[in-house]
């Protein structure tokens, strides 16, 4: 789509051409003068026309997915990463789009963790999968876009989150009650709040990658996943119903499981690639 705009120098009028992208793929919305493609699947972004710098630049978010919980007193998934740009020009060309799934929770046993997310790329950016919560007998959080969060045994370590994509993981209080997990926007939270740390809002409005709250053994309220589709946690009133998996295609850390008692841990939710653009004036 192309215009004029009306440009002043120091000799007089002028007129430049306003060239406006024009892509495909995904599911595609319209915002005012912006345009929206949205992936909750991997498919293909082709841009027919570039644009040029009259007419904007192509801002877009890629979110991995978020990590899996494991069973008795789990710390919560961590969420997917979440790489945001603003500003970026691209060529003319199709574009690869890769949506990661969220890790799986553990298997019923009393050993096992949840697995990490996994990784999300488009437009040549990838975010790294969330990293799983922990098990009491396998106490450390997973690294990943954001950390898992720890148990207490085996010297407490949560997950490491990725610079600039998410946080850690938080730590297990001096009781027993596990970290919840990492999310884009803050750490897990520790000593004994055992939540899920918040996500990020992007462009559109949404919170995105939030981590999942912990399995907390002996809270009397429910530990809850950060704003951004992190899963919510159980306590020791509620041994796993409560529990629940990170939201699909929000990069979001699963909630953690404070017995298996034949369960398995929860799920991460699915990662997502969102890319808007200016269309028109």
């Amino acid at each position: 789509m192309t215009g004029f705009g009306y440009n002043i120098n120091g000799f007089g009028a002028d007129y430049t051409r306003v060239e406006y992208y024009e892509a495909s793929g995904g599911t595609t919305t319209t915002d005012g003068d912006y345009k929206y493609h949205t992936f909750t699947g991997s498919g293909t972004f082709t841009i027919s026309v570039a644009g040029n710098s009259a007419g904007g630049t192509i801002d877009y978010m890629v979110t991995a997915g978020g990590g899996g919980s494991g069973i008795d007193n789990s710390g919560g998934g961590g969420a997917g990463g979440m790489v945001r740009v603003t500003g970026a020009t691209k060529s003319a060309a199709a574009y690869s789009i890769v949506i990661g799934a969220g890790g799986a929770g553990a298997i019923n046993d009393d050993s096992g963790t949840g697995s990490q997310g996994v990784n999300s790329t488009g437009l040549g950016s990838t975010a790294t999968g969330g990293g799983h919560g922990s098990n009491f007998n396998n106490g450390a959080g997973g690294d990943g876009g954001s950390g898992g969060g720890s148990s207490i045994t085996n010297g407490n370590n949560p997950g490491d989150g990725v610079s600039g994509q998410g946080n850690d993981g938080g730590t297990a209080a001096n009781d027993g009650a596990p970290g919840g997990g990492g999310g884009a926007g803050e750490a897990g939270n520790t000593d004994r709040q055992s939540d899920g740390g918040d996500g990020v809002e992007w462009l559109n409005g949404t919170f995105y990658a939030g981590g999942g709250g912990a399995g907390a053994e002996g809270l009397a309220y429910t530990p809850s996943g950060g704003d951004g589709g992190g899963g919510t946690g159980t306590n020791g009133r509620n041994t796993y119903g409560s529990s629940t998996d990170g939201t699909v295609n929000t990069g979001g850390g699963a909630g953690g499981v404070r017995l298996h008692r034949g369960n398995n841990g929860r799920s991460g939710g699915s990662g997502i690639v969102i890319i808007r653009y200016k269309y028109q004036n």
